[in-house]
């Protein structure tokens, strides 16, 4: 697999510097056969597909374009595509805690319903009042710390834009 990728780039730098390239455009025809694929200036075979090389010389390219103001405007759209996408992540991430909350919360309401005795109801639901209460505790500071990435994130952002 080296070895055609180096052939062929040989082959390749050889038509571009040859004089045949000189009219712009040059062409070459790959096949495949038992060896492996082969890269010619002539049909070497009847499976063999032609394809064409086109030269373009930068150094006649605009002069009075800005490059660098170019790239750098790239850059900012790639930094603002990844903060916009950490700013969904956290979302996401906000989403879910809330889930998993409702969920637990849920879960400690369901244990009420089961048939208990009344001295059970009242131990049960105080219990459920104290996993409740640090359900919600736990929530508010998971909550807590997400928000403020996404201040982080969306100050961040704010300063791109």
């Amino acid at each position: 697999m080296k070895t055609n990728l180096i052939l062929f780039l040989s082959f390749l730098l050889t038509l571009l510097f040859s004089g045949y390239c000189i009219a712009a455009n040059a062409h070459y025809y790959k096949c495949t056969t038992d060896r492996g694929t082969v890269f010619s200036q002539f049909p070497c075979g009847s499976n063999a597909t032609e394809h064409k090389i086109k030269q373009t010389n930068v150094a006649f390219s605009d002069p009075n374009a800005n490059h660098v103001k170019t790239l750098n405007t790239l850059e900012q759209q790639q930094i603002i595509r990844n903060l916009n996408a950490q700013i969904r992540s956290q979302n996401h991430q906000l989403d879910i805690l809330s889930r998993d909350r409702d969920r637990a919360e849920f879960n400690q309401q369901q244990r009420l319903k089961r048939i208990l005795s009344d001295s059970e109801i009242k131990k049960v639901t105080k219990d459920i009042k104290k996993q409740l209460k640090e359900i919600n505790k736990r929530y508010a500071r998971d909550v807590k710390k997400v928000e403020k990435q996404i201040d982080k994130l969306e100050k961040k952002l704010k300063r791109y834009e």
